[in-house]
């Protein structure tokens, strides 16, 4: 769904909330999440577990699934955001915050049957031209990852190669095939 009337940043946060999430473009146009199907929700619950057990004991820092990100002029809401620690908005107590109006260290996205690769493609290089570190793709029907970085080649991971996050998350390990193989029940 795509609402064609153009919204500004406060006019679109200002609308009731929908599901799936609803997102600003940076043209300012609105678009509706493609609903997650089995194995989106599989892979994107699979990542964010991974991350999280060896990023919060280690106070790195913290995956979080479907939350929206608002910078760049853009409001987004990624398959799954990663913040640093220290990048992780919080309220005077000292809590998470409800909004994040920055740009997160990484940004995941997984393809789903409805959408267009070249679509998430684009979403990812203006993810890394507007602050993000890191964008991944992540496409499960090529059982593939395309990884996106300032000033470095893209780079089309497959099977042994390890996912790269850069110093976001130094020394995790998880590889492509590792990834993929959550599709698999035991």
């Amino acid at each position: 769904m795509a609402i064609t009337q153009r919204l500004t940043i406060d006019e679109f946060l200002a609308l009731p909330a929908e599901e799936p999430a609803l997102e600003l473009e940076p043209d300012w146009t609105v678009v509706q999440k493609v609903s997650p199907q089995g194995q989106h929700s599989t892979l994107q619950y699979t990542l964010c577990e991974r991350i999280n057990t060896f990023a919060v004991p280690r106070r790195l820092g913290m995956a979080f699934p479907e939350l929206r990100v608002i910078f760049g002029g853009a409001a987004y809401v990624p398959d799954i955001s990663v913040f640093r620690r220290e990048h992780i908005p919080r309220t005077p107590e000292g809590d998470v915050a409800n909004v994040f109006e920055v740009a997160p260290d990484i940004a995941i996205e997984i393809v789903s049957p409805e959408q267009s690769t070249n679509a998430l493609v684009r979403r990812c290089v203006w993810y890394v031209d507007n602050g993000v570190e890191r964008a991944l793709l992540v496409d499960p029907a090529d059982r593939s990852v395309l990884r996106f970085a300032k000033s470095t080649a893209l780079r089309a991971q497959r099977l042994d190669e390890a996912l790269d996050f850069g110093s976001v998350l130094a020394g995790f390990h998880l590889t492509v095939g590792e990834l993929f193989a959550a599709l698999r029940l035991p």
